[in-house]
């Protein structure tokens, strides 16, 4: 085989590995059944990788479109406002952020919006435990997740609040765990009360939507 052949089958090889790795979705370089991933698994994802860990399911998360970006902004800043004008100690934090919410290595959740009052669950790699307040802006690849799965997940933890706020259908449920299971439902026009804050925050939700693209 001369040098022209060797070089020609040398570059047929790299372009198979190359189209191999390109078509080769994160979870296949895994190879394990849903529910048996753990946070070995999750922390060897490449660092471009946005995913969850629930029970042991790998959920990969796509891109967020610009209203779900700016619906973290404003809520994230309205509380951020309250907290620091009352000299409040809790800390609110924006995804991505690593939420061990189990303590345990099958569960790692990326919430849209935490607020940790109990500052010793923030560690050097997220929270560990649950946050006070979770809000999750809905996506349609995560509708489901969001309204079931992670209510369920948030409730049993022992996360306090949770906000599902739903663009698509301009609706905020509100959970107040510590009150009962079942929600307070609200939409964009509403003024919504915090009752972490014992409701002494209420988010105008009709000013944000005027402000949204």
């Amino acid at each position: 085989m001369n040098h022209k052949s060797i070089n020609h089958e040398s570059e047929q090889n790299t372009e198979r590995v190359n189209e191999v790795h390109k078509a080769m979705p994160a979870y296949a370089v895994l190879r394990k059944r849903q529910g048996e991933y753990t946070l070995e698994d999750y922390y060897a994802l490449p660092d471009d990788i946005r995913a969850e860990l629930i029970d042991g399911e790998l959920i990969f998360l796509e891109a967020p479109s610009s209203i779900h970006q700016e619906l973290i902004g404003e809520l994230f800043f309205e509380i951020k406002l309250y907290i620091r004008t009352n000299n409040g100690p809790c800390k609110i934090l924006p995804s991505p952020l690593d939420v061990q919410l189990d303590c345990d290595n099958r569960t790692m959740l990326q919430p849209d919006i935490s607020v940790i009052c109990h500052r010793d669950r923030i560690v050097k790699k997220g929270i560990y435990g649950a946050p006070d307040l979770c809000i999750e802006i809905v996506s349609p690849s995560s509708r489901k997740r969001d309204y079931e799965k992670k209510r369920m997940k948030y409730q049993n933890a022992g996360v306090r609040e949770y906000w599902i706020v739903d663009p698509k259908t301009e609706s905020v449920l509100c959970y107040f765990f510590e009150e009962s299971g079942k929600p307070h439902s609200y939409t964009f026009d509403d003024k919504i009360p915090v009752r972490i804050y014992d409701n002494n925050l209420v988010i105008n939700f009709a000013e944000i939507k005027e402000r949204l693209v």
